[in-house]
């Protein structure tokens, strides 16, 4: 049997995550797509071999559902779906701050809805993906979820209560990372060095960086003071960030993010 999933709302993640289940071997006969605007669904079509389809035609046909529009446009098309899916379809929210619950009250009773957070390196194959379930996943909804976004990077699941805090994290934490290479950039210049090895330097840096954190298993605190020799660069370095205040404008920054996630879950969109 073939296993029909519909992504809805596709945008840059939405292709992102089409082009990786391909990659991973999903056939695109089983790949459907809807777009806002038809020449977005035809470029697909086009690039993928996906099926463009409506919205209702989606809910219909296909066995999974992702969801992948904007927050402040999911109520309008959970309510353009809600007539048309058939009792135990399962639906993957990829909305940030949309519950489980928000999702579940707009369709029928017992509807199988998992929520997933996942950030814009699944453009590289490199995404964090968190995954929540709703009242009614099952286990085998979970791992589905799982299996369709381990196709784009790494998975993990925790309990709902904690997606704000991890949209907080990863979701919006790549954002994070490229201020910071563009602040270091700009310090670069200042330092004087051209912007393109002053990019290239920290590009590389932070690449080697993360995969020493990802590799050796090592507390970030160790794998700095590796770096911190007495009375030298790095911690001159250090005192200045510290003297700054970097480390409560990060949590500071972080907690912000986590709030505002709470507040689209409740509806404000201002």
């Amino acid at each position: 049997m073939t296993h029909k999933v519909a992504v809805l709302g596709t945008g840059k993640i939405g292709e992102a995550l089409l082009s990786g289940m391909i990659r991973a071997g999903w056939a695109p006969q089983d790949l459907l797509v809807t777009a806002r605007r038809p020449e977005r669904a035809e470029e697909l079509r086009s690039r993928y071999g996906v099926t463009p389809v409506t919205n209702p035609e989606a809910a219909k046909t296909a066995d999974t559902l992702i969801l992948t529009v904007k927050p402040q446009d999911m109520t309008t098309l959970l309510e353009e779906l809600a007539p048309h899916i058939p009792t135990g379809r399962l639906v993957i929210s990829g909305a940030a701050g949309i519950t489980t619950s928000l999702v579940e009250e707009h369709l029928a009773q017992g509807t199988p809805v998992v929520r997933v957070m996942t950030n814009t390196p699944a453009l590289v194959d490199e995404a964090m993906s968190v995954i929540s379930a709703g009242s009614h996943a099952s286990q085998a909804d979970l791992a589905h979820a799982e299996e369709i976004f381990g196709a784009v990077g790494k998975t993990l699941r925790v309990p709902e209560a904690q997606q704000d805090a991890c949209t907080a994290l990863s979701g919006s934490g790549p954002a994070y990372f490229f201020y910071l290479v563009e602040a270091m950039t700009d310090a670069g210049i200042l330092l004087g060095l051209p912007r393109d090895k002053a990019h290239d330097l920290i590009v590389q840096s932070a690449i080697g960086a993360a995969t020493m954190l990802r590799d050796s298993g090592e507390h970030p605190v160790k794998l700095r003071e590796n770096v911190t020799s007495p009375a030298g660069t790095t911690i001159n370095a250090i005192r200045e960030l510290e003297n700054h205040g970097v480390r409560a404008a990060l949590i500071a920054a972080l907690e912000a993010a986590r709030d505002r996630s709470r507040e689209l879950a409740s509806g404000s969109s201002s």
